[in-house]
């Protein structure tokens, strides 16, 4: 039964509080990591670990949310998940060493899985059947707002405190989400729990997914299928992949109800939430290293840059919702979202070395605007035709999709940027050559220059070639960085076909979940 008045507005709070525990999480700690590997004396390819692990813990969790809820109740369920991502996390900033710090970063990412999709089901159980828009919009607010204000919190904290603190901030905003959870969350009704538990699908899942994030996560470092690790996770993958959907469809309570793909809208809808996290994650990932590398902003700065940005989307996402009350379109919104991020990313690619703060507040204004326009129109329409038990299941599988759609954009962003580099630089160094007049004029002027500063001809000849060596290296990374831009601008675009495969609802209202 839908709530009203002050305790509506209390509970929906309180799961965006803790919907924020999470997904800050997701990136408030990348750009700690230089302080972290000095601190535990790691390496640069284990330091990765930090992060992969809570990725791939969290990913494998998400399909089962849904299922957990049914099994353990869902208040139940959604309190153990709240204490034991607090507990994870003080024992995060409390560890000793690098295998300490991963192993609860996995445990961490497992009760964070717990907290997104319990979070939506709540809430959409919480508002009345005509306000579900509303109600989208207001989760969306930390869907989207959380991996953007992360960067922005862990250089505050990075800079002016130790990197532990990354992790002990999670304990007050915890406390308080326990607090609120046990006090207004009221208590499951009657719930469906299965007489066997589906251990193969449950072991299968956790091959499947974990394989596939841990290749997305670490393809890169690993030089991809030249690793013979790489290549065996996969064929795991592949395998654990059609090993788990035969085993879903033909037992009697699976750990994931395939069934509900018969719904268009939704199965339409895993794509565009795939879709959504890639665009998301790919201009969070990207954004940041251009900053830092070629444009020399702190952590601090840049994510005091991507601030604006999140603002923008909070003030959107009640527009949003009341656009959804009133009948308008979902379709149309998204297709005015993804023109907006098209925007942004044209923006974007048209930056050059001199670019400073005020040029990026607009586009990332319009990037906001745009997120806003996409994360609620797009939940929407995937979970429209759900009812039932089948709204967890739905969510956690949504919520899935989007995160792997995250992980793929910036796995594939990490091979374009590493391909168009090595192009780039081919261009470029073709022009540096003693036949060049323009080339042997700058050489020559900036040799000179560093002879009138006292040095030997010999020493200003080479310091004038490693000057120009590192003119080409910016340009090289300038132009990569805008054709990572212009490619995943482009692709926004042309998924904008498949919003019009889903249903045309005139009032779409989302069916509450009833377990």
């Amino acid at each position: 039964m839908a709530e009203v008045g002050a305790r509506k507005w209390i509970i929906t709070i309180t799961v965006i509080i803790a919907s924020l525990l999470e997904l800050i999480d997701v990136t408030i700690v990348n750009v700690s990591l230089p302080q972290i590997m000095g601190n535990l004396g790691a390496s640069l390819d284990d330091i990765g670990w930090i992060v992969t692990s809570y990725a791939v813990a969290n990913v494998i969790i998400l399909p089962m949310s849904g299922w957990l809820g049914q099994q353990f109740g869902r208040k139940t369920y959604y309190l153990a998940s709240i204490i034991l991502f607090v507990t994870a996390s003080f024992f995060c900033g409390h560890a000793h060493s690098l295998t300490e710090l991963v192993v609860f970063r996995i445990i961490q990412g497992l009760a964070g899985g717990g907290l997104l999709s319990p979070s939506q089901a709540i809430l959409l159980e919480t508002w009345p059947r005509e306000e579900m828009g509303m109600a989208t919009a207001l989760f969306g607010l930390g869907a989207v707002f959380g991996p953007t204000v992360g960067p922005t919190i862990g250089g505050f904290i990075t800079d002016h405190f130790s990197w532990p603190w990354i992790f002990y901030v999670n304990l007050p905003v915890g406390a308080i989400a326990t607090f609120l959870a046990i006090t207004f969350i009221k208590p499951d009704g009657k719930r469906e729990r299965s007489s066997s538990i589906d251990w193969w699908g449950i072991l299968l899942l956790v091959i499947m997914v974990g394989s596939t994030q841990v290749v997305l996560e670490r393809g890169d470092r690993e030089d991809w299928f030249h690793s013979t690790f790489i290549a065996l996770l996969v064929v795991t993958a592949v395998v654990g992949l059609f090993a788990f959907i035969i085993r879903e469809l033909n037992v009697e309570n699976p750990v994931v109800n395939f069934k509900i793909m018969r719904h268009r809208s939704f199965s339409i809808g895993m794509f565009t939430s795939f879709m959504l996290g890639f665009a998301m994650y790919v201009s969070v990932f990207v954004f940041p290293i251009f900053c830092q590398s070629l444009l020399g902003f702190s952590a601090l700065q840049t994510g005091e840059l991507l601030f604006p940005g999140g603002i923008a989307t909070i003030c959107m996402m009640p527009f949003v919702g009341t656009m959804l009350k009133k009948g308008f379109p979902a379709q149309i919104l998204s297709t005015v979202g993804m023109l907006l991020f098209f925007v942004f990313s044209y923006l974007m690619a048209n930056s050059n070395l001199f670019s400073g703060t005020g040029n990026f507040f607009w586009p990332l204004i319009i990037r906001g605007i745009g997120m806003s326009l996409l994360f609620v129109p797009l939940t929407t329409l995937a979970v429209q035709d759900l009812h039932g038990k089948e709204m967890g299941q739905g969510t956690g599988l949504n919520n899935m999709m989007r995160q792997l759609g995250g992980s793929f954009g910036v796995a594939i962003s990490t091979v374009i940027l590493n391909d168009r580099i090595a192009l780039h630089r081919n261009v470029l160094t073709e022009y540096a050559n003693p036949y060049n007049q323009q080339y042997t004029d700058r050489l020559n002027m900036l040799a000179h220059s560093f002879m009138a500063k006292g040095y030997g001809a010999i020493e200003a000849n080479k310091m004038a070639l490693g000057a120009i060596n590192g003119q080409i290296t910016k340009q090289v990374l300038l132009l990569s960085y805008n054709d990572v831009y212009l490619f995943v601008g482009a692709f926004m675009v042309c998924c904008i076909p498949f919003l019009y495969l889903q249903k045309f609802k005139k009032n779409v209202t989302l069916p509450t979940d009833a377990h």
